[in-house]
């Protein structure tokens, strides 16, 4: 009977046992995704990195109907030379679409060597002095990767591309941050970029036995500023003083007006051996799209680079490695943002001017926006949204502590055509309309 009341009872139970063994190992699974899941899974490099704020900015742009002079990029053909010569490499040479020396087309290198080699006063050699980069980017995160180590400190001079800090603490450095002291024009004349300077005492209080480089960009984004040989003079003093590698940034170095001069810090007595100098064909002619970029160094510092390069992009594209004046366009934009109470400051280079905002501060303070966002980001997205016209701030150019004493400049970009820049002279005499009593 007993036997019968098992055979009976079996089946009744036997599902509700399977139902509990199946509960207790969906809760195991579940358990064991729980504790992979605890685990980090960005690597620690990245972390306090995330946000770009470019990246709203960017958005924002597309969200309205705007005239977008933020970004810093030509809304025009590159020079018939240069369009011809890529056509000519896309058409050409079918072994121009495959794998070439993997630090440079060697056609591109010799030039560059030859060229470069002559305004840097050095003989350079195409396989040990020049590496071709994707973009100026690729080049300054080949540069952090292989030079800076965990600890080391980072001299970076503000304001600052914005990738700078980023890719120091990425490679395990801590950004050291000296600011560009500026002072008042006089009274009736527009601000200069040259009116911003390095305080020697204050740089010079930047160097410490961790300094492992200094991070230098002449002409300056965003400012526009070109630094001048004693300025140069005074941060190669104090880089050799220190032995501390320079990182020159000199993407615009051929954009540069009223006649003043770029000077590479390379050139520079006892520099060369300790500077990587990096350009940009995409700058160069107005071609950005084409990232193709370059640094050049002396051989004990550029194999670390070729080494991170090798293992990580291996080369770039074959085809694509091979001023027009932009004086005209600058002057037409700051003639046209003073007639809406903008005050421009008059760049020596760059694609970049920026625009001093501090009478619009005074007169509408309170701009949506969170109570700790800087009043630059809330003015950009207010002129956005109302006026129609893209500018990026310049507090996102300066560190966190930095960036609420620089929170009245915004960042215009002129290298624009003609139908660009008379859409903007819309924008503005309707503004300049509003403005009227």
């Amino acid at each position: 009977m007993l036997r019968s009341a098992a055979a009976i009872s079996a089946p009744l139970v036997w599902p509700l046992w399977e139902r509990k063994a199946g509960a207790s190992l969906t809760l195991t699974r579940c358990l064991h995704q729980t504790l992979i899941m605890a685990k980090q899974l960005q690597a620690r490099r990245l972390n306090g990195i995330d946000h770009n704020p470019w990246v709203e900015f960017i958005r924002l742009a597309k969200e309205y109907d705007v005239v977008n002079l933020g970004q810093g990029f030509p809304d025009f053909s590159p020079p018939d030379f240069a369009v011809q010569a890529f056509q000519q490499a896309t058409s050409g040479d079918f072994m121009l679409n495959q794998y070439t020396m993997a630090f440079g087309y060697p056609p591109l290198t010799k030039i560059l060597a030859s060229f470069f080699g002559k305004l840097l006063g050095q003989e350079l050699d195409p396989l040990k002095n020049v590496l071709v980069t994707v973009g100026a980017y690729g080049a300054l995160f080949t540069a952090f990767q292989a030079l800076v180590d965990e600890g080391d400190e980072v001299i970076i001079i503000e304001p600052a591309f914005d990738c700078y800090e980023p890719m120091t603490l990425m490679a395990g450095g801590r950004p050291v941050f000296v600011s560009l002291k500026s002072s008042p024009a006089a009274k009736g004349q527009l601000e200069s970029s040259n009116d911003w300077q390095l305080d020697p005492t204050e740089l010079a209080s930047k160097f410490t036995p961790r300094t492992k480089a200094l991070v230098l960009n002449t002409p300056n984004n965003p400012l526009g500023k070109v630094f001048s040989k004693k300025e140069l003079e005074l941060v190669a003093d104090l880089c050799q003083q220190h032995n501390v590698l320079c990182i020159s940034d000199e993407v615009y170095q051929w954009l540069v007006y009223d006649g003043h001069q770029h000077v590479s810090i390379a050139s520079l007595p006892g520099m060369w051996e300790r500077t990587l100098t990096i350009g940009s064909a995409g700058k160069s002619f107005s071609a950005t799209g084409w990232k193709v970029g370059w640094v050049m160094g002396p051989d004990q510092i550029l194999k670390h680079l070729r080494t991170v390069h090798q293992n990580s992009i291996f080369h770039c594209p074959t085809q694509a490695q091979l001023p027009q004046t932009m004086k005209p366009n600058r002057d037409h934009m700051i003639r046209s943002l003073q007639s809406v109470g903008l005050k421009p400051l008059i760049p020596q280079g760059s694609y970049f001017l920026i625009a001093d905002i501090s009478d619009f501060k005074s007169k509408m303070p309170d701009l949506p926006g969170a109570e700790d966002e800087p009043y630059d980001r809330r003015f950009a997205k207010w002129m956005i949204k109302n006026k129609g016209l893209v500018a990026i701030p310049v507090s996102i150019f300066f560190s966190q502590p930095h960036q609420k004493d620089f929170d009245h400049y915004i960042r215009f970009c002129f290298v624009k055509d003609e139908a660009t820049l008379q859409a903007m002279d819309e924008r503005i005499q309707k503004w300049k309309k509003e403005l009227q009593p």
